[in-house]
This record gives structure tokens, sequence and C-alpha cells, in this order.
């Protein structure tokens, strides 16, 4: 009877143009392939059943890959940049190369790859609408910038105003694509409407909040709340209790549009008696807003996991 091949850990660094990967058991040396689909279809090819493979989220220059991967099979792991750079400081790497890029990956991948979350592949759609986000996010930031750049030069008003006018219209005309793609399934056409029943969460927030949660299982809101990077970090040693900060670990883009979602409620019937709650409790504007928008991330999860619709009456039961 054969032997079944054994799995094999797989640390890859990605580059525009090639890939260096390393194999944690050593299988193989050091190797250099092509980011093309060919080259890519023959390394994996000869890698055995059942392997994973890990690669650092690097705009979209690692998506060729992992989809092929997933596509053959293979344990797909996606890892946060900011994760393997702690991980390297942490095992006292002095230095920084592709080579040693892709051995780091691999050893965490080895070691820790119980404790990671596999890569779910998106659908066409719902890649589509991550990448109108990140331009819209992009656009708006760039214009946000412009502004305040030149808000105080009397001469450039109509320039900034025409200018305005142009960016905004471009941030619409990503609207209306995100808006097609979400409408374009019933069924996420009738999540999105749930989510955006929630007051102050308008249609860019609720695209965003379905992309993620459509594609993350999140086996309850506190999961979900820590998968935005909104729940409070804990530092305490001893008899000292430190200052919580955010632990800011998931989507930033994510984050901020349920800040902004947080600052548009606070100012709502449905909503204003909780936040004046937390700023009775002596919490700092921004902290108040945090503590909102968390709310409204385990509402969402809520509304989306047992597909129900806002009720604004059950914040006033949960402050009585």
């Amino acid at each position: 009877m054969q032997t079944p091949s054994p799995v094999r850990h797989i640390g890859v660094d990605i580059g525009k143009y090639e890939i260096v990967a390393a194999c944690a058991e050593g299988h193989f040396s050091v190797r250099k392939i092509r980011n093309q689909r060919s080259a890519l279809t023959a390394f994996l090819k000869g890698l055995p059943a059942g392997s994973r493979i890990a690669v650092e989220a690097t705009g979209g220059y690692h998506e060729l890959l992992a989809d092929l991967a997933h596509q053959r099979g293979f344990v797909v792991y996606v890892l946060n940049p900011k994760d393997t750079r702690h991980y390297a400081k942490a095992m006292g790497l002095r230095g920084k190369t592709d080579r040693v890029d892709a051995q780091l990956i691999a050893r965490l991948l080895y070691r820790e790859h119980e404790q990671l979350h596999p890569w779910i592949p998106p659908t066409p759609e719902q890649r589509q609408i991550d990448q109108m986000l990140k331009r819209r996010a992009k656009l708006s930031r760039t214009q946000a910038a412009l502004i305040q750049s030149l808000k105080d030069l009397d001469e450039f008003t109509p320039d900034l105003k025409s200018l305005k006018e142009r960016l905004d219209k471009v941030i619409a005309r990503i609207d209306e694509k995100v808006k097609t793609l979400t409408e374009a399934n019933a069924e996420r056409k009738q999540h999105h409407t749930r989510l955006c029943s929630i007051t102050g969460v308008g249609a860019v927030v609720g695209s965003s909040l379905l992309n993620t949660l459509e594609r993350v299982p999140l086996k309850n809101a506190d999961a979900f709340v820590a998968f935005t990077g909104l729940d409070p970090r804990p530092k305490d040693s001893g008899q000292c209790r430190g200052r919580r900060r955010l632990s800011k670990r998931g989507p930033g883009e994510l984050r901020r549009l349920l800040y902004m979602a947080a600052m548009a409620a606070a100012k709502t019937k449905a909503w204003k008696a909780f936040y004046e709650h937390q700023r009775d409790k002596g919490l700092s504007t921004t902290a108040a807003l945090v503590v909102l928008a968390r709310r409204i991330a385990r509402t969402a999860w809520s509304i989306f996991t047992y597909k129900t619709e806002f009720d604004a009456g059950r914040m006033v039961v949960m402050l009585t």
C-alpha cells in the first residue's frame, strides 16, 4: 500500500513579477517562480496534496497564486504583513530579503497554522465590490486632503470647487457600480436592505458590511467586532490596569466606515440615548463614538445572521 505524501507548509513572498517560495520541512530549496499562471500552475502541481500555503496580503499580486492554490485543493492563508513583521522581530531576524521572508512565512505557518484562519476566495462580484470600495476610499481621502490644503487660498476657490464636483461625480459612479453589483443577486439585495435598515448605515457602509459578512464566517458578534479591529485591547500586569486601546487588527476601511456611521447615528433618535449614555459614563466623544460603532457592528452581525430588521426600540430597552 502506497504511503500518502506528507503535508508540506509552504511560505511564499510575493512580488509583482516573481514569487519566492520556501518549505518549512526542507522538502525543496528556496525557489523563485514567475508570478504568472503557467509557472505557478507548474509549481503547484509538484506539491503534495493537502499542503498548506501562506502568503502575505500584497494588494492584488497575491491573488493569482491564492486562487490557483485554492482551486487545486490546497489550504491557503493570507497573512497580515504586520503580523509577519512582528513575528520576524520576535524570532530575532536581523535582515529582510525575499528569501528570508519566504522562510519566515513558512516557519510561521508550520508552527501557528492551527491559530490561523484559512482564506476563502471571494466571488467575482465580491472582489469587484471590494475593489470599488477601496478606490472610493482613496478618492475620498484625496478629496479631503485637497480641500484641506487649498481652503485658505481664495484665488483657487473656483478651481477647488470644480475639482470637487468632478471627484463627486466619480465617487457617485462608483456608488452606482457597487449598487448594481449588490443588487445583481436577489439574496444579497435582501441582506443589503436589512443592513441599511440600521439607523446610520447608508448604502456604502451597508455594502462594506455585507461584503465582509458574506465572506468571513464568524461564530458570534464578539468575533465580528474583533475582526473589525474595534475590540479594546487590555494592557494589564499584576495590580496595574493599563489604558485600553483598540486592537485595529481588521480591515481599516470598514472600521473607518463604521465610525462614520456612528457619527451620523449619534444624532438620530434611534441612537442618541445610547450615545449620551456613554458620554454620561465619562467617555470622551471619540470613545463614545467607538462604543456606538461597536454596537452597530454587533447589530449588523445579528441582522445578517438571523435575517431580521433593525428595531430601534431595543436600544431604549437596553438602557432601562
